[in-house]
Formats: structure tokens, C-alpha cells, sequence
């Protein structure tokens, strides 16, 4: 199953120095890991949402998960009929990493008019984040 999860710089960060193989632990306040099921819904997160807070940039990544693994989340609808979701529990994380196949992927980057990081001119990206992380448009 092809996945999207929505993420800011820091958890971008945290995910390339897993070179693109794992999501990072969850924070004692977030109890919840929520991949996406469409870019769509990723995309609105990454732009409208996280480019406004923390480093105000925003990512889409896509990544594969085995499908005979992920059946067992049921899709959640958190709003209209793209807002879906798996809900997998921190405390599994680490085994869902385990099922990841291949690397994860980013497919968009935003940037708020407050970001001040520092951009690859040839990738758009943050320094020091590969670019054979990006997804083949």
C-alpha cells in the first residue's frame, strides 16, 4: 500500500538520518503515528499547516507498506472524503518501520513566508537533506 505522511523539517531531519528507511519515535504527547492514504489530503497538511508553525516548511512523503501488515488499521475519516488515515499506535512505530518497503520518499516541499532555512538551489530542498530521497515526478 502506497502511503503519504505529512511532516515539518525536524521530523524530515530525523528521517534522513534513518537514510530514509524509518519514522522517528513518537513524543510522549503524540500517542498516534497517522500516515495518509492520499497526496491530496498530505498536501493540504504539509501546505496549510505546516509551513504556518515550528521551522514553517512542510513535506510530503510517500513510502510502501506491506500490504498484508497494514490491513490490519482500519482507515480512519477524520473530515470530508480525502482527511484519510491510519491511526497506528506509537508503541507500534517501530514495528511499522519494519514493514516499510524500499525508502521514504519526499514528494512536495512548502515554504512559509517565514522560513529561513537554507535551500539546495538544484533540489529545493534543505541542505544537507539527499536528493535521492525525492520522488521521480
Amino acid at each position: 500500500m502506497l502511503l503519504y505522511r505529512p511532516v515539518g523539517l525536524k521530523e524530515l531531519e530525523l528521517i534522513a538520518q534513518s537514510s530514509f528507511q524509518a519514522f522517528p519515535p513518537r513524543l510522549p504527547e503524540q500517542p498516534i503515528f497517522y500516515p495518509v492514504l492520499n497526496f491530496e489530503y498530505a498536501e493540504k497538511i504539509a501546505r496549510d499547516w505546516n509551513t504556518k508553525s515550528n521551522s514553517f516548511a512542510g513535506f510530503v512523503t510517500q513510502f510502501e507498506v506491506e500490504d498484508s501488515y497494514v490491513q490490519q488499521f482500519e482507515v480512519q475519516v477524520v473530515g470530508g472524503a480525502i482527511c484519510q488515515e491510519l491511526w497506528i499506535p506509537a508503541e507500534k512505530l517501530a514495528e511499522f518501520n519494519r514493514h516499510i518497503i524500499g525508502q521514504i520518499q519526499i514528494s512536495a516541499a512548502f515554504y512559509g513566508e517565514k522560513f529561513q532555512g537554507e535551500l539546495d538551489a538544484a533540489t529545493n530542498m534543505p541542505k544537507g537533506i539527499s536528493a535521492s530521497a525525492i520522488a521521480p515526478q
